[in-house]
């Protein structure tokens, strides 16, 4: 498996509209674009290679929103640019790691994305991403 970068750092945020005030404020990030995905509001802001991904939580049986309930606004996952999806979970499943996606599903920005069991990665929740061609 190519790991070519951290793609994006998520952060579960109370408020979407203050944590991006604070972001633009305070460390003079801008904005790349914002989405919702499932019932999850995310803003992504670039820095350097990577960005960070503000995800806030409009149902309360979401995992963003169990998140903030059990250890309150903090980070929540890292997320790896991976060639091959596919070939990268494949390769997972031969070292027994455990998947919380058996298969990739839809992600932010039009990628093909994979959450592993955080019991098989020292109890971080870490994502795997497949960015569109071009991005």
């Amino acid at each position: 498996m190519k790991i070519k970068r951290v793609e994006h750092i998520a952060i579960a945020v109370h408020n979407m509209a203050e944590s991006m005030a604070m972001l633009e404020r305070t460390l003079g990030l801008e904005l790349d674009y914002e989405e919702t995905i499932g019932s999850t509001k995310l803003a992504m802001y670039p820095v350097g290679e990577t960005s960070l991904e503000l995800l806030q939580a409009d149902d309360a049986a979401s995992p963003v929103a169990d998140w903030i309930a059990e250890r309150g606004q903090s980070l929540f996952h890292l997320c790896f640019e991976v060639e091959d999806i596919d070939a990268a979970l494949e390769e997972l499943r031969a070292k027994g790691v455990k998947l919380l996606d058996e298969t990739p599903k839809g992600g932010h920005g039009g990628s093909r994305i994979a959450f592993l069991d955080p019991a098989s990665t020292g109890n971080i929740l870490i994502e795997l991403a497949e960015m569109p061609a071009g991005h």
